[in-house]
């Protein structure tokens, strides 16, 4: 009678903090009756301290806090055979030694994406009815206005710049709105743009064009600070400019400074380069942008997406099945 294989061995390194919320018990569980976990969970700390621990692993569990997969690390892993990410970027912790082993790396930024996109929607849908602009001219005025002017829901115009996860993300939701989605990608498919049904137009166009703009970018040496004072100029009146991508997108000084000289205009920025801004930083001050710290992304309960997305991979990855969300080493480099 022939034994069952042996179960895959495997390691959860992340940090401690958040690791709860994204594989909470119940994941774990099942976790456990996939693969053998070898010792404790970890911490990036802890491993560099123990690293031989990784010479008897087949796959590398890990979330935020991860640890960088170069020659030293990959040097402990002869058997490594995959990566698991329960976050959304890869970026900083690929490196060509481990695109060069061919091992697959599975992000999940599909599941992370889901909370932003709702906060994302969220503002976009306000920033129509220009609720940040009115409320901050009630406070001031102690008046309300009769029949304000906004643009609202009905055939207005929302600007979307990046379509990765997160921006075809919000292009669905936005599509069971009457209003008009444009977008800028500069590396967007033409079958991205037809499933997504938005119409792709130069950056300039879509600043000047569009009621609210949200940044979905990746940050790459091309786009950083690309957002400054001539686009941010170039917005109508009493748009908004919504940030939940990358801070450094932004030319912060020159947002401020056409901020402050336009208080028509709203910036709702959940990041900031640096993050969080300095506490002497115009941002704090300035009455039309909204600063929040991170609120789009996974908080709480919503970080259970993500160790999901990790153990249904794992299901695939040990039943012999593809992988769905493995992240394609020819792409990896214009991921956010």
């Amino acid at each position: 009678m022939n034994e069952p294989a042996p179960r895959p061995t495997a390691l959860l390194v992340m940090e401690e903090e958040r690791r709860a919320d994204v594989y909470p018990r119940e994941v774990l569980a099942e976790i456990d009756r996939l693969v053998q976990r070898q010792g404790p969970p970890l911490t990036r700390q802890q491993l560099d301290e123990d690293p031989d621990v990784l010479g008897r692993i087949d796959i590398l569990l890990t979330g935020w806090g991860a640890p960088v997969l170069d020659a030293a690390f990959l040097s402990h892993a002869p058997q490594l055979q995959a990566v698991l990410v329960a976050a959304g970027s890869v970026r900083h912790l690929t490196t060509p030694a481990f695109w060069a082993r061919g091992i697959p790396i599975v992000s999940a930024a599909e599941a992370n994406a889901i909370p932003v996109a709702e906060f994302t929607l969220a503002q976009v849908l306000l920033g129509l009815k220009q609720v940040h602009r009115i409320t901050r001219e009630v406070a001031s005025s102690r008046h309300f206005p009769h029949n304000p002017e906004v643009p609202g829901a009905y055939r207005s115009r929302v600007g979307l710049m990046g379509l990765g996860h997160i921006g075809r993300l919000v292009a669905a939701h936005l599509g069971r709105f009457d209003v008009e989605v444009l977008a800028t990608d500069p590396i967007a498919s033409a079958d991205t743009v037809r499933r997504t049904g938005v119409r792709l137009v130069g950056v300039e166009e879509l600043f000047v064009a569009s009621h609210v703009v949200s940044l979905h970018a990746p940050l790459l040496p091309e786009t950083r600070g690309t957002i400054g004072a001539r686009l941010l100029n170039s917005l109508g009146p009493g748009a908004t400019l919504i940030n939940t991508a990358r801070g450094a997108l932004i030319d912060e000084r020159a947002a401020a400074e056409v901020l402050r000289a336009r208080p028509d205009l709203t910036a709702v920025l959940d990041v900031t380069h640096p993050e969080p801004p300095a506490r002497d930083s115009p941002l704090f001050t300035l009455p039309n942008v909204v600063l929040t710290p991170h609120l789009g992304g996974a908080l709480g309960a919503e970080r259970h997406r993500l160790g999901q997305l990790v153990l249904d991979e794992l299901r695939r990855f040990t039943g012999g099945q593809p992988l769905q969300y493995a992240i394609d080493p020819t792409r990896a480099e214009s991921l956010a």
